[in-house]
This record gives structure tokens, C-alpha cells and sequence, in this order.
């Protein structure tokens, strides 16, 4: 699967959640590598809109960019911003585990009604085609966040089925923790650092790990090569959350202080219900939908069938970083390393 940016010439393209860590390293790249026609970002801040946009200023000399303030819970905003848009990238959600944990309504207003808020807005409006990001925890969830992500997939992926072939398709990407995004766990290793004290939940944990560019990538990657239906999964290497604390400090002490509510020690993105509908490709992933009425667009997808016991799991990845790798990537993306 070559990326051809070229889908996104001419087009007018709105991402959800816009002005968080993916919506502005996608801006930078639609408007730098693409010609399209116009940018739209919808997100709720206005002072992370203005600073946006005064950081991209410089990019956008065609005056492409737009910023439009509005909220995924609400339907009649949505679908006004939704107007003469081709393509959408939903990537607004609430994302803190433990946030969720407290805040259970909350994430359900935005990641749930949201999402369905999304679809219906899309649908109405003629918008061509919409990819949902999703996450590695939407896969058999232990918390409300996971939770509400796999009811936020499975609407998306169930939409492509009561709307015409002709009509708006709903993809789904799935994939796990990114270098540096905020409330991960690197910014709260480096500044831990300066006290000579790491604090790890449990040394055993894993996450699978992909950068903010690669993410990128793989998003616009889906718009060219997506049926309707499917959820995209990169395959990507695991992480020890030892290996990590070691490559960011390596003087420091590491303190052991329990898993938080919520919390996985492996993460999955693949689980072995979902074995029998996916297809595995040089460098991706693909979980085909079981619905009956949109099934049979995958029947001539050609690719091979896994395992019926596969599992992608981050424990039991086969590839995992070393600390000398974690930290040229980390010097690679991150600019406060």
C-alpha cells in the first residue's frame, strides 16, 4: 500500500478534534504535500484554534485553512460545517483512562453520541467518505474509554450499511500509543527526570508504539484504499515500559507504583473473535465487517487470512524496541529530548 496524496487534491477535507497533537501535524502535511482546496478544522477551543492557525500561517499562503468552533455533541453545528465537504477525519474524542473512570457520561456524550452525531451529519450533508481514528484499547475494553471507542467503531463500521453503495463510506484506524502525545507517558518521564525519580505502574506493561508522522500517514493512507466498512490496523512495534523509562533517564531510580483504574498490562488490537474476518498484508492489517449487508464487499478482497488464533497482542509481538532504537526515535520526533 503506496500513500498517494494526490486523492486530496481539489478536495475540501474537515478534520474533528482538529487542534489536538494529530489534527495539527495532519494540517501541516495536507497543506504542505497536497493541493487541496480547503482545510477545515472543527474543534470547541478557540485560543488552540488561534494558535493554530498562527502557527500554520506561514503554510498557508493559498489561504486554504478555515477553523470552524463547534462540538461533536452537537448534530445541527456539525452539519452546518459539514457543508460541500468530501472528506472527513474524526479525530475528536476524550482519551484520559482515568479521566474516563470518573467521568463516565461525559466520555459517552463525546465519544459515543459523537460518533453517531458524526455519521449522521456526514450522511445528510454528501460527504464522500469519513475515517474515524480509533485506539488499541477499543479492543476487548477494560475501561469506559476502551468501551466507548469500540461502540464509537462499531457505528461506524455498522453506518456503511443502511446507506447506498453510491452514498458516504465510514472506515475505521485503529492503532496504539504515539511518540509523545499529550498526557502520554514520555513528557511525564522527562519531567519526572529532573527529580531522579521514575514512577512505572508495572514493570511488565507493553504498548504497541507508531509516531505522529507514521499515524499521519496511515489516516490519509486509508482514504485512498478503504471499501467501507473494514477497521485498518498498522503493525507496529511493542514497547516495554522499562526499556522506555531506561532510554529517557537512564540515571535515574524507577519506583514501582501500581497499575491506575482502567489500566492493561498488554494492550490488543486484534483479538482472536476478530481472527476469522482479517486479512494480513506486508504492512497492515485489515478486520473485515461480519454485518450481513455489507460483507460481501470484502468477498474478492484478496490478502491473506490469519491464524484462526491470532491474536495481535503487544506482549507477544514478535518486534520489539530496544532502548537504542527508543531513543534515536525519540531524539528523531521530539524536540524537548
Amino acid at each position: 500500500m503506496g500513500i498517494n496524496l494526490k486523492i486530496f487534491d481539489g478536495r475540501k477535507v474537515l478534520i474533528t478534534g482538529g487542534t489536538g497533537s494529530f489534527g495539527r501535524a495532519c494540517a501541516k502535511r495536507l497543506l504542505v504535500d497536497t493541493d487541496v482546496e480547503k482545510l477545515i478544522i472543527f474543534s470547541r477551543d478557540e485560543f488552540k484554534q488561534w494558535e493554530m492557525a498562527k502557527s500554520l500561517g506561514n503554510l498557508d499562503s493559498k489561504k486554504r485553512l478555515r477553523f470552524f468552533l463547534g462540538d461533536v455533541r452537537d448534530l445541527s453545528r456539525l452539519t452546518r460545517a459539514f457543508r460541500e465537504v468530501d472528506y472527513v477525519i474524526h479525530a475528536a474524542a476524550l482519551k484520559q483512562v482515568p479521566a474516563a473512570e470518573y467521568n463516565p457520561t461525559e466520555f459517552i456524550k463525546t465519544n459515543v453520541d459523537g460518533a453517531q452525531n458524526v455519521i449522521g451529519a456526514a450522511a445528510d450533508s454528501g460527504v464522500k467518505k469519513v475515517v474515524a481514528l480509533s485506539t488499541d484499547k477499543a479492543c476487548n475494553p477494560v475501561n469506559l474509554y476502551g468501551a466507548t471507542k469500540l461502540c464509537s467503531d462499531k457505528l461506524f463500521v455498522s453506518a456503511n450499511g443502511f446507506l447506498s453503495s453510491d452514498e458516504t463510506r465510514f472506515a475505521v484506524v485503529r492503532y496504539g500509543n504515539v511518540v509523545g502525545s499529550r498526557g502520554s507517558v514520555i513528557p511525564h518521564f522527562i519531567e519526572q527526570s529532573k527529580t531522579g525519580v521514575l514512577t512505572v505502574t508495572d514493570p511488565r506493561m507493553t504498548r504497541f508504539w507508531i509516531t505522529l508522522e507514521q499515524g499521519v500517514d496511515f489516516v490519509l493512507d486509508c482514504f485512498e484504499n478503504m471499501i467501507g466498512g473494514e477497521i485498518f490496523v498498522p503493525k507496529l512495534p511493542s514497547v516495554n515500559i522499562m526499556s522506555l523509562a531506561r532510554a529517557i533517564a537512564p540515571g535515574c531510580r524507577v519506583e514501582q507504583i501500581g497499575i491506575r483504574p482502567g489500566e492493561k498490562i498488554h494492550e490488543v488490537m486484534i483479538s482472536r473473535d476478530d481472527a476469522r474476518n482479517t486479512k494480513e498484508y506486508p504492512k497492515i492489517y485489515v478486520i473485515c465487517p461480519d454485518n450481513e449487508f455489507i460483507a460481501q464487499r470484502f468477498r474478492a478482497l484478496s490478502g491473506d487470512t490469519v491464524d484462526p488464533d491470532f491474536e495481535y497482542n503487544s506482549g507477544t509481538n514478535s518486534y520489539f524496541l530496544g532502548e537504542m532504537e527508543l531513543s534515536s526515535i525519540l531524539k528523531a520526533h521530539l524536540e524537548y529530548v
